[in-house]
């Protein structure tokens, strides 16, 4: 534990979201007293709602605890443009409205986001290039060139008082990144000799060994398959992944084909690339319109939809219902991508509807169609043997991604490693890395247009309708508590009759009989105890008779 030095300024470290987890990033860097600090936020992103979350989509951080100290908060930096590092910003911003600053290709992402919610004039987003400091409060903030799957990502190195920290981002080494210049390894080179504190580091492949391929080598590869392709060839891929785009638009042409791009997420990363410079020596692709119009053996279709998504291009092409655009019998679809754990049988969905049109399919199970864009064991030695950090802290990673990197960092010679989760906030200088204290953390869901509790919220009890349907219940009573009026019932996702054949309905109605004969006096005569009495004996019986407990509502009205 940090001893006499938390009476001066000391370093902290406070992920509220992304450490724990893949997604939903957010980590928080505070100088100061432990009664005054100054902050600094990196990233504010989202993570997306499963069957675990019926009717909610976005998911976001809680940051209640932050936005209490928002007068402390003195910036936001973005490390790249991926919605799981920024796309939290329009819901969130308006509590916090702080300074955000972010990369050009960065900016241009959000701006179209910014405008539609009508943020553009309030919120403006400080460009920032990599290799330049800026100062914001009392933090050095510097941007360091990264490669990823998106354009312009980064590092950030974070200078105070108590020490240097490097904030890595999503990274990898690549040293053909077809876009972007890769990892500026003399900078980390050159920090490492100064002195880092800690690095605050990606686990997303800490369990696995080696290092990845590069950008290039699927560039090379691409070109190979479609050249080989006899008939129609469609790529579906992340739509933010532009140097994947880049190296599509390259096979088209070797292969003498026309580029046709569908989708909507596609369209506006291409337009911000473009905005932002890169994609300049690709010519404009063929509108979805006229695709129909091209010889199928000089076609290749981009399109989005390699999740699985229902309404993404590649899953209505597949169940035949595109205006525009159609598969048959010989075509060839590749997969550029992975499969998001979760998404495994939407996008298994869309690879019948696929299998049954008579379309070949590739994915990196089967050839060099995709690689990563987080760093394996031997890119993670490389940039420890550069920075030299005194502390590793594991981020970006699930529990058992945190544990490993925090294990492999000694293994790898660093003295100090520290497993910090979401809400854990840590020390980091001066004096020995510690976990100091916990604050309120947790989850937000964007239900339609409204921001509503992760934990209890609507979702959670959605997914107990789900589970067992439910009961409502209205009673009519005397001032005595006798029933006068025959109960309505309504039941919803029961089934209609027990094994008996009996109707549900029914076992509610003895069970309402039941439950009030075996109130009291007293009881009848409260509201609360007779609706209580009568819910937990409808619960009990239908349970009998199904083996699952309904929600249920009992209402009592009295004359």
């Amino acid at each position: 534990m940090p001893g006499k030095s938390r009476a001066n300024n000391e370093l902290v470290f406070l992920p509220l979201g992304g450490a724990g987890e893949i997604g939903m990033n957010l980590y928080l860097y505070g100088i100061g007293t432990a009664h005054r600090r100054k902050w600094l936020m990196v990233d504010l992103g989202i993570t997306f709602g499963d069957l675990r979350h019926p009717g909610i989509e976005t998911i976001l951080p809680d940051i209640s605890y932050i936005e209490e100290l928002r007068d402390d908060l003195v910036g936001i930096v973005i490390t790249h443009a991926h919605e799981d590092h920024y796309g939290a910003l329009v819901e969130l911003w308006p509590r916090l409205r702080a300074p955000v600053f972010a990369t050009r290709f960065a900016k241009e992402m959000m701006a179209p986001r910014l405008a539609y919610n009508g943020l553009d004039e309030e919120l403006e987003v400080v460009e920032m290039a990599p290799g330049h400091q800026i100062d914001v409060g009392p933090f050095v903030v510097e941007l360091i060139s990264m490669a990823h799957s998106i354009p312009e990502p980064n590092a950030v190195m974070i200078k105070t008082e108590a020490g240097t920290v490097i904030h890595s981002g999503d990274w990898k080494l690549d040293d053909d990144p077809v876009i972007g210049n890769g990892v500026d390894l003399p900078r980390f080179k050159a920090l490492g000799k100064e002195g880092i504190r800690a690095l605050i580091c990606d686990s997303t492949n800490v369990l696995r060994e080696g290092s990845s391929p590069t950008e290039g080598d699927v560039a090379r590869s691409l070109i190979d398959i479609v050249k080989s392709a006899k008939r129609r060839v469609a790529i579906t891929g992340f739509a933010s992944n532009v140097a994947r785009i880049h190296s599509i638009a390259k096979a088209a042409a070797a292969a003498d084909r026309q580029m046709v791009v569908v989708g909507r997420s596609m369209h506006r990363v291409i337009e911000a690339a473009r905005r932002s410079g890169y994609l300049r020596d690709i010519p404009q692709f063929v509108s979805e319109e006229h695709c129909g119009n091209l010889p199928r053996e000089k076609t290749l279709i981009l399109c989005t939809g390699s999740q699985g998504e229902s309404r993404a291009a590649l899953s209505r092409i597949a169940a035949d219902e595109h205006r525009d655009i159609t598969l048959n019998d010989g075509d060839l679809v590749i997969f550029s991508s992975r499969t998001i754990p979760g998404n495994e049988k939407a996008v298994g969905q869309v690879k019948n509807d696929l299998a049954a049109l008579g379309c070949g399919m590739i994915s990196d199970d089967e050839e060099l169609v995709h690689v990563t864009g987080h760093p394996r064991r031997d890119e993670l030695r490389q940039l420890y043997d550069l920075i030299k950090p005194d502390i590793l802290i594991p981020m970006h990673g699930e529990r058992r991604h945190l544990v490993e990197h925090a294990r492999f960092a000694k293994q790898c010679g660093i003295p100090q490693s520290l497993v910090v989760t979401n809400g854990k906030l840590a020390h980091l200088g001066p004096g020995d890395a510690a976990i100091i204290d916990e604050v309120p953390s947790g989850r937000l869901h964007l239900d339609g247009h409204l921001l509503v509790p992760g934990h209890d919220g609507p979702a959670h009890q959605r997914r107990r309708l789900g589970y067992a349907g439910i009961v409502t219940v209205a009673l009519v009573v005397e001032e005595s508590g006798k029933i006068i009026f025959d109960p309505a019932v309504i039941v919803h996702g029961l089934p209609e009759r027990d094994g008996h054949k009996e109707p549900f309905k029914n076992i509610v109605q003895e069970a309402i009989q039941a439950g009030w004969q075996r109130l009291s006096k007293r009881d009848k005569r409260n509201d609360e105890d007779l609706a209580e009495g009568i819910r937990r004996q409808i619960r009990r019986s239908i349970a009998e008779r199904w083996g699952k407990k309904p929600i249920c509502y009992v209402t009592v009205s009295r004359l």
